[in-house]
């Protein structure tokens, strides 16, 4: 008997090509989380307050118009196929969005430097979403195989995780080298750069994945919402993964300020970023080893533990050794690489049991609430710990000389540390109401 399995495996070029979308999406996910805030509010001098709605707004623009980019990547009729065109289109707008963010000219008016940031971002949220939405919608087009979208999920995750260090560890390394806000602008344009990479990358590397013949169901784009609102495992697994999402913005927010403001050494962001992403790129793989042994809902409630673990651990910042900060946050790292793997490749799992159920196909609808769910949460994460700061009596300024009181410094650890802890936590109240699991490409469960 042939084995399906092997019959769906894509080749190594495919996977490959299609890992280098999270080129873009890594960096696009990570540096605005990390450099944003600081950048509004010891920069151009911006409220902690006011600099949190200004991350917020665009995010929350993309949370309404996600499964709009959905619906309209399912409607798309292109000899390319419904997802790849939307990826150089809006991918290329995205990298130039993106250093014009931080390339402020200096109007002389903290108003309209704000306003500057906030068009900008917007505006570069607005093509992530017609990029990130298709390219997260491809998988389950590309195979109906459930252990090939693992396999395919973890060349994406272990770029993302490649990503993430790159970008995450260069960014504040290269603002620091040149200094100032001449320092933020090329770091945007050298940020710009890698996205665009990662766009041309994933065009170029799926010309010749397989695509599924997409026919989108009927009824208005609210019809389908409802639908998939209505889907109780898909429902769960978003609400957890969402959570998450929250929890690690927070963390992506806070990581220059624990450096700089706790742990008051030169560099340690980008040690910080090295601990996080480093265990990544080595266990990605294996918790994908794990998950194919134990079930992917099994292994995704085993990784969000080990991250919340370091996560509390990392609340001992103000009174351990750096290094016990550092390991606490390397375990963090060990965490996450299993909670972006999971997620990801249980998501086309809940998509396609749908299509095959209905016959009709609402993937780019399930991933457009899908990533707006993501991007609200990354969206809320530094908006939530610019609160946290707020609320700790933090102190914006241009100078790099301004002393923080006790307060803020309890307030950024607790933002980074058991503010996350607690929400990953919390996450997994829904995670164990996921019933898919391995049982999806089951023909019992087919016939369910």
């Amino acid at each position: 008997m042939p084995d399906p399995d092997r019959a769906a495996a894509l080749t190594r070029w495919v996977r490959l090509g299609y890992g280098a979308g999270s080129v873009a999406t890594g960096a696009f996910g990570t540096v605005p989380g990390l450099m944003l805030l600081p950048y509004l509010t010891d920069s151009l001098g911006i409220a902690a307050v006011a600099a949190a709605a200004i991350v917020f707004l665009p995010k929350a623009w993309d949370v309404v118009l996600n499964p709009v980019a959905g619906r309209i990547s399912d409607r798309t009729r292109d000899p390319r196929g419904p997802r790849r065109p939307w990826l150089l289109r809006a991918g290329l707008l995205l990298a130039v969005c993106f250093a014009l963010v931080f390339a402020s000219p200096g109007l002389g008016s903290r108003t309209l430097e704000a306003a500057w940031v906030l068009v900008f971002f917007l505006a570069a949220a607005t093509a992530y979403a017609f990029f990130q939405v298709p390219y997260v919608a491809m998988p389950a087009e590309i195979t109906h195989s459930y252990s090939e979208r693992t396999r395919l999920m973890t060349w994406r995750v272990a770029i993302l995780a490649l990503t993430i260090l790159v970008a995450g560890a260069s960014a504040p390394a290269i603002r620091d080298a040149v200094g100032g806000r001449d320092g933020y602008r090329v770091m945007g344009v050298v940020m710009a750069g890698i996205i665009l990479v990662g766009v041309l990358a994933a065009y170029r590397g799926t010309r010749h994945a397989p695509v599924g013949a997409v026919e989108p169901g009927p009824g208005s784009l609210r019809d389908q919402l409802r639908l998939v609102a209505g889907a109780p495992d898909f429902r769960a697994l978003l609400t957890c993964f969402v959570l998450q999402a929250l929890a690690t913005g927070c963390m992506l927010a806070g990581v220059d300020y624990l450096a700089g403001d706790v742990l008051g050494r030169s560099g340690a962001a980008t040690i910080l970023f090295v601990c996080f992403v480093g265990p990544a790129l080595v266990l990605t793989p294996a918790w994908a080893a794990l998950g194919s042994r134990i079930g992917k809902r099994r292994g995704y409630l085993a990784s969000s533990l080990v991250l919340a673990l370091g996560a509390a651990l990392a609340a001992t910042a103000q009174v351990a050794p750096t290094a016990v900060v550092f390991a606490a946050v390397a375990l963090v790292g060990v965490g996450y690489a299993g909670c972006q793997v999971f997620p990801l490749a249980m998501l086309p799992d809940a998509a396609a049991l749908d299509a095959r159920r209905t016959g009709t196909s609402r993937v780019g609808v399930y991933t457009g609430v899908w990533t707006a769910g993501e991007t609200l949460g990354l969206a809320l994460g530094p908006g939530v710990f610019a609160l946290v700061l707020a609320a700790g009596s933090y102190r914006s300024g241009t100078t790099g000389d301004l002393v923080q009181p006790d307060s803020a410094l309890t307030a950024i650890t607790l933002g980074f540390s058991l503010l996350p802890a607690a929400l990953v936590l919390l996450s997994l109240v829904w995670l164990v109401r996921y019933r898919l699991d391995d049982l999806t490409d089951t023909p019992e469960h087919q016939e369910t």
